[in-house]
């Protein structure tokens, strides 16, 4: 994979974890159950962390981390968990799903193309989390539609 492109990528991935730890923070502030606060809370400190990898990666090669992504990213997290904070808890869980799925085909989709063993390692971790957030809110919206069935 070309240099510039790699960049571009991982760029990508720096605004896409930016806009998730601003969407879960907004979303956990807003969240009434305790629980759900939490793990949204836990959550962002881990999107938090793959913020902090990605700017060091990107650093490392001599890049400088897109302010578009550090501008623009927390408007839109803000915004978008301001919106669903208007809905109910399925509908939150179901976009953060959606979101956590886009997520996760997009480092798959990078790490196709990605030869050096540490950053490959650093995107598997990113992965892994990212499919371990999904899974939370898929388990958590099923005990919601199991509790509706009662």
């Amino acid at each position: 994979m070309e240099e510039k492109d790699l960049i571009r990528s991982l760029n990508w991935f720096y605004s896409l974890e930016i806009e998730q730890v601003d969407l879960y923070k907004s979303q956990a502030r807003a969240a009434t159950d305790i629980y759900l606060r939490q793990v949204l809370t836990r959550i962002a400190a881990m999107e938090q962390e793959h913020v902090i990898n990605l700017e060091a990666e990107i650093s490392r090669r001599g890049a400088t981390p897109t302010r578009l992504g550090a501008i623009i990213a927390p408007l839109l997290g803000v915004a978008a968990g301001t919106i669903l904070n208007w809905t109910n808890t399925r509908t939150l869980l179901w976009a953060n799903i959606t979101l956590e799925e886009k997520a996760m085909a997009d480092y798959k989709r990078l790490i196709l193309k990605v030869a050096e063993k540490p950053l490959f390692n650093l995107l598997w971790s990113h992965l892994i989390d990212e499919d371990l957030h999904a899974a939370w809110f898929s388990n958590k919206l099923k005990e919601l539609d199991r509790l509706a069935l009662y």
